[in-house]
Parts: C-alpha cells; sequence; structure tokens
C-alpha cells in the first residue's frame, strides 16, 4: 500500500484522501483541498490538502501529539503576510479561530489569544487606558504572526511590549516562552521555528484613553496616505536592510533607486504609492508576485550592492 510521500504513484487527490483518512479525530474541522486565495491577503495560491481549525488549546495539543511527524504542518493566521504557491500546499495547514482570538485586561497587561488581530489588542488596550500598544494599530495581521516575526511599526516591535508567549511544539508540547527565551531580532524571531503560538502576554503603561487614540488615529492617517492597504497585498514584502550595509537607504529607496517602483510582471505589479509593497491588481498568479519580488531583489543587489530580505512568508509547492 503507498503511503504519504509516494506522490510518484498516486495524484494529488488520492494523496490529499489518504492524508484526511490518516489524520486524528479532532473535535475541530478539516478542510479537504481548502482554497487558500480565499484566506490570504494577495488573494492567491493553491489549495491545501488539509486546512485544521482547532475547537481549543487541547484539540490542537491533541491534533499535534497524534498526527504522524512526518506530515508537514504549517500554522497561519488571517494570511496578511503569506505568499501561498500555486501549487497549493502539501500536508496540513492550521489556522486558529474565535476561540483563540480572545483579548483579556489585568491592570497594564493584556492577554490576547494569537488568532486576536493586533488593531483590536491596540483598540481594546486604548479603551482600558493602556498606553504602549498603539503601534499595533498600523500592523496587519494576528498576534501569532506578529510573535514569529517581531512585527512592529513606527519605531516600536513586539519585543518592546512582550512579556510572555505560549506556544506548542510539532510534538504537541507546551512552552511558556518567556521575552527573552523569543530571541527577537529585526522581524525575526529566532525561537518561532517549529512552533505555533497560542498566546501572548504584553505589558503596557497607564495612559489617558482619549490620548491613546488619538495617537492611534495618526498612526492610521500615516498609513492611508503612504501605503496601498486597500489593494490586494501582502505588506511590506522586505525588511528593511542593516543601515550601515544600505548606507541608511530603506528597502523602499533601494527598490526606488533602481527604478522598480511601479514595475508590472503578469497582472502583480510594485506599487506606484509604495514600492516595498507589491500588488495583485486583479488577476495575478502567485508565480507573477514571486517573480516580480525575485527581479527586484537580484536588480538591488546587482545595481547597489545591498542583499533584501523576504519578510512575507512563503509556502506551498510552484505550479
Amino acid at each position: 500500500m503507498a503511503e504519504w510521500g509516494d506522490e510518484i504513484f498516486l495524484g494529488r487527490r488520492r494523496m490529499t484522501r489518504i492524508l484526511a483518512a490518516n489524520l486524528p479525530s479532532v473535535r475541530g474541522r478539516y478542510v479537504e483541498r481548502a482554497d487558500m486565495s480565499a484566506i490570504t491577503w494577495f488573494r492567491v495560491g493553491g489549495p491545501a490538502d488539509v486546512l485544521f481549525t482547532p475547537a481549543d488549546e487541547d484539540d490542537l495539543a491533541g491534533f499535534l501529539k497524534a498526527c504522524d511527524p512526518n506530515i508537514p504542518v504549517y500554522p497561519i493566521g488571517v494570511g496578511s503576510n503569506l505568499l501561498v504557491r500555486d501549487g497549493g500546499v502539501r500536508g496540513v495547514v492550521v489556522r486558529l479561530g474565535a476561540p483563540f482570538a480572545k483579548i483579556e485586561i489585568d491592570g497594564s497587561h493584556v492577554r490576547a489569544g494569537a488568532a486576536a488581530l493586533d488593531a483590536q489588542v491596540a483598540r481594546i488596550a486604548a479603551k482600558a487606558g493602556i498606553a504602549g500598544l498603539e503601534f499595533y494599530r498600523g500592523v496587519p495581521g494576528t498576534i501569532g504572526g506578529a510573535l514569529a516575526m517581531n512585527a512592529g511599526a513606527y519605531e516600536q516591535e513586539t519585543k518592546d511590549v512582550l512579556v510572555a508567549a505560549i506556544a506548542y511544539t510539532r510534538a504537541g508540547e507546551r512552552l511558556v516562552l518567556k521575552n527573552a527565551d523569543m530571541r527577537f531580532a529585526y522581524r525575526r524571531c529566532a525561537a518561532a521555528d517549529g512552533l505555533i503560538f497560542v498566546e501572548a502576554q504584553f505589558k503596557g503603561r497607564p495612559g489617558d484613553p482619549a490620548e491613546i487614540e488619538a495617537r492611534m488615529a495618526e498612526i492610521m492617517e500615516r498609513r492611508e496616505k503612504s501605503q496601498p492597504i486597500r489593494e490586494k497585498t501582502g505588506g511590506s514584502t522586505f525588511a528593511n536592510p542593516d543601515p550601515v550595509l544600505s548606507g541608511g537607504r530603506k528597502a523602499w529607496q533601494l527598490i526606488d533607486e533602481i527604478g522598480g517602483r511601479g514595475r508590472v510582471v503578469g497582472d502583480a505589479q510594485c506599487s506606484p504609492m509604495h514600492c516595498n509593497f507589491m500588488i495583485n491588481r486583479g488577476k495575478a498568479s502567485a508565480a507573477d508576485i514571486e517573480t516580480l519580488v525575485e527581479g527586484l531583489r537580484k536588480e538591488v543587489l546587482n545595481k547597489t550592492g545591498v542583499e533584501l530580505r523576504w519578510e512575507v512568508r512563503r509556502i506551498g509547492e510552484f505550479a
């Protein structure tokens, strides 16, 4: 009998059926051949073999413990900073839902599930008179993604406010990670590989709700004026390079310098508004976007000597 991975003998759909039939029983939901283009902000990408939405933390832990360790598992948030390739995703994509989106206030501390939207965390903290988390109002995505990539905006990062995070290993072991355990760097969390984050605790400081709201309104006004936030985009494509190596130039400035602003591949475009954002103009494929980005990377390296690093996460197979 063919086993997982014997794709040379079996078609993709049959492999998906075999995979699904051998997954552990859960209280949550499995969806076979899940349309990833419907749940990513780029609106591109092939299907995932199986999409799993756990019922709660125990359900997630049970799944991870019982699932064949040879089956790939990919956690995702709301797909705001994610490019799924056109060939789709082999294995199981885990997407945390409402049970993981709770937000609680305890004094100047905020406890948020990994599926909570960054912007919602900022809003609830503001109403409670907790300052220091305003920057999350300008960060698209969820807390899980913010932990995994040390998300930040406007001179603040997740590492500046995180107290601790709770995560599960691929084997289903529950971990409590303090800020130092996360090994944060610019747009990186060195501890994130192989982990699925489920919760975070942040510490803010007392503040006036009206003043906090005013700062968040300013952040949103700046975003509206400078970023194509109403387009099909994955947010900032590249992390800003080391300022010493780049001569102080940010990623968008390097792309602008090589004439990349507005460049088109297929139906993907480097945003004319902000050239560190790529746009699906309507019918782009994941290959269009990746080809555009890789072309910009290569040209920036050749002409400036600066190597840009992807900030957008890529998963899946080429078509």
